[in-house]
C-alpha cells in the first residue's frame, strides 16, 4: 500500500473528481463511496471491455487534522492482465502472426499495468491546482516558544526572541509511520497508533 500526504486547503472530494473525470471512461470505470471526510475511489476495468484482460485498484482519500489530505493506494488486482498477456505470449508461440489480432490487448494490458503511475500522476495535478502540496505545512514548518509566543523554525535550538530553549516545543515523528506530530498529541494522525 502506498501513501501519500498532501498539505493545503484540498478536501477528498477535489482528488476524488479529478480521478473520476480521468478513468471513469473508455474502457475504465469508476465510483467513489463514503463521506466527505474519507472518501473511496474504486477503479476497474469495465467487465464488458473490448480489449485487455481485467484489472482493479481502490484509492482512498481522507481529511487530516491540519489541513491536507492522505491518499492511499490499494495493491493492484493484476491478474486478469497477465493472464491476458499470457494468452498473447501462447498464441504468438503458436503462430507469431496471430500478435496482430492481439495488439488491441497487448497495448490496454501494457496501459493498464500503468495504471498506478496514472492514478499518482493525475492526485499530483490536482493537488497542484488546488495549492496543496506534499510539503510540510506551514503550521509544522514553525514552532511557537512556550515563553514568550514568538513564532521560529522547526530545528531551532533556543528561541530567535527570547533565548528560551525551544526543544519541547518541537514536533516529533511517529515512531510507526514517520508522519510529524506536534508535541502532545497521543495518537498519530496518520495511521492512528499511539505515540507514547
Amino acid at each position: 500500500m502506498e501513501r501519500k500526504i498532501f498539505h493545503g486547503t484540498i478536501k477528498p472530494v477535489d482528488i476524488a473528481q479529478a480521478l473520476l473525470a480521468e478513468f471513469n471512461q473508455g474502457n475504465m470505470r469508476a465510483q467513489t463511496l463514503g463521506h466527505s471526510d474519507r472518501l473511496v475511489v474504486q477503479l476497474g476495468t469495465r467487465p464488458d471491455a473490448m480489449s485487455g484482460g481485467q484489472t482493479a485498484m481502490t484509492v482512498t482519500i481522507q481529511s487530516l487534522e491540519d489541513e491536507g489530505i492522505m491518499v492511499e493506494l490499494g495493491q493492484q488486482a493484476w491478474l486478469g492482465v497477465a493472464a491476458s498477456l499470457g494468452m498473447s505470449a501462447l498464441a504468438a508461440i503458436k503462430n507469431p502472426f496471430s500478435l496482430l489480432g492481439r495488439l488491441d490487448d497487448i497495448a490496454q494490458d501494457i496501459e493498464n499495468l500503468q495504471i498506478k503511475e496514472k492514478i499518482w500522476l493525475v492526485i499530483s495535478k490536482a493537488a497542484q491546482a488546488a495549492g496543496a502540496s506534499a510539503e510540510l505545512s506551514e503550521n509544522l514548518r514553525r514552532t511557537t516558544c512556550e515563553y514568550c509566543h514568538v513564532a521560529n523554525p522547526v530545528g531551532a535550538p533556543s528561541c530567535g526572541a527570547c533565548g528560551a530553549p525551544l526543544g519541547r516545543v518541537q514536533p516529533g515523528t511517529c515512531p510507526h509511520c514517520g508522519f510529524v506530530v506536534k508535541p502532545g498529541v497521543r495518537s498519530c494522525p496518520n495511521c492512528n497508533k499511539p505515540l507514547f
